[in-house]
């Protein structure tokens, strides 16, 4: 489980223009579940995702990781964390230009030094069960936008991450995609992983696959979540 406890994000601290993204966050996100950030622009959401996935320290509070406090980690250690615990699948997908598809979806296993071709075939597998087998050798940026959302996916699962993390994943996708989007988040579920998503689309929001929609606007839980929390 993941436990966030009173957690603030201040950007510029101590400056004119200091902004308080996140105040006083209290969360728990269970296990093999579905968990949907949703707010308006503003509301803090994305922040607190980068909070939950280790890619930003809070200002104030506490985040937990199966019981393991690691607000004050090291950086060398979070960074372990990120590369093992989580996948992330970035709003524009973050794909590199210039490079094969297939580089794309091996480049975040390469620190972990695995061998060489038991990677590329770990890849090659991913890509194929998302329907992209014979595109290994495209260049990123010959993809359509759901080409390119389904490699990102690849991406995000080349480590075998427990937790896959998802920042407004039907943003710039049409409706059947983000079904499609949706399919595979079912898929990840069944396999007993986490997935946590932000997103203000309803067809998201009241997909059958979610377990929870967590509402927050100006940086704090709606009161309805301070309620049922």
């Amino acid at each position: 489980m993941i436990r966030l406890t009173e957690v603030t994000k201040v950007f510029n601290q101590g400056r004119h223009n200091e902004h308080h993204a996140v105040k006083g966050v209290t969360l728990g996100i269970e296990d093999g579940r579905v968990t949907v950030l949703k707010g308006p622009s503003g509301s803090g959401k994305t922040t607190l995702l980068t909070l939950i996935g280790c890619l930003a320290r809070p200002t104030s509070g506490r985040v937990h990781h199966g019981g393991r406090d690691i607000s004050g980690l090291p950086e060398r250690f979070l960074t372990e964390i990120r590369r093992r615990t989580f996948g992330f699948v970035f709003q524009r997908f973050n794909l590199i230009h210039g490079v094969s598809v297939l580089e794309n979806v091996m480049l975040p296993a390469y620190p972990l030094g695995d061998d060489h071709g038991a990677l590329r075939e770990r890849a090659l597998t991913l890509l194929e069960r998302l329907g992209l087998d014979g595109k290994g050798e495209a260049k990123a940026e010959w993809l359509s936008g759901g080409e390119a959302q389904r490699v990102a996916i690849a991406r995000a699962l080349i480590n075998d991450p427990q937790v896959i993390i998802a920042d407004e994943p039907t943003a710039n996708l049409d409706t059947a995609l983000s079904r499609a989007f949706l399919t595979i988040i079912g898929e990840l579920k069944a396999e007993g992983r986490t997935v946590i998503l932000t997103s203000h689309d309803p067809l998201v929001c009241e997909a059958d696959v979610v377990d929870r929609v967590v509402a927050m606007r100006d940086g704090r839980l709606t009161e309805r979540e301070l309620v049922e929390a």
